[in-house]
This record gives structure tokens, sequence and C-alpha cells, in this order.
């Protein structure tokens, strides 16, 4: 079943596929529009064992505060043994990650079909 959370400026939705849940936020992720990915997050984290996907082809945008918000959780996924996965970064979200270093920590993929078929192995 798909849930979604809103605030103004961002939506996120999560369900399920397979093992795998996936975390979609679309529009902007910043200090304004943080909360409700960071509540969904930690609610997936609290739920079933399994890999963690945030899909973020609905980014448009993602500043120091999300970077923060996904190094929190990736910390705190992978200490509970749960891969932490990110796919579809548009450029000027995987802008940020290249010239923060971020990006050498995530394990980051080109798609969602690619993340969930990463999983399969």
């Amino acid at each position: 079943m798909d849930t979604d959370w809103a605030q103004a400026g961002l939506t996120v939705v999560v369900r399920a596929s397979g093992r795998s849940v996936i975390v979609r936020p679309e529009g902007e992720l910043d200090n304004d529009t943080a909360e409700p990915l960071d509540e969904v997050l930690d609610a997936v984290l609290r739920g079933p064992p399994g890999p963690v996907v945030v899909d973020c082809d609905g980014l448009s945008f993602c500043d120091s505060t999300g970077l923060n918000l996904l190094l929190r959780v990736r910390r705190s996924a992978e200490g509970d043994g749960r891969p932490l996965l990110l796919a579809g970064l548009s450029p000027i979200v995987s802008r940020l990650f290249e010239i923060t270093g971020a990006g050498s920590i995530f394990r980051i993929y080109p798609s969602l079909a690619d993340a969930l078929d990463g999983q399969d192995g």
C-alpha cells in the first residue's frame, strides 16, 4: 500500500517492493521541507528489516539539510544492518553529492529499477 506525507514544497510517497521499502520524496528538500522525509525514514527504519531505497528522481533540489538527513539515516540504517540506497539523482542533486564527497559513501544507482535489481543478488 502506498502512503503519502506532505509539507509545502515536498511530498513523500512510501511503498513496498519485495523486501525493499521505496521512499520517494518529490519537490525541494531543504530546511523548510525536511520534516516529512525525516518522519517517514524514521518510521521505515522502525519497520520490518530489508533494504531502504530513496528514489530521488522526483527531487528538484536538495540542500545541506537534506544531505545531513540522508547521512544520518544512512548511519542509522547501516548500524541496523539495513542498506540505504539512493536512486535517480537529478544533475543538481548529484552535484551536491559530488562536491561534498558524500557520493562516495552512499550506494547510488542511476534509477529505481537499477537499485531494485541490485538487491536481487
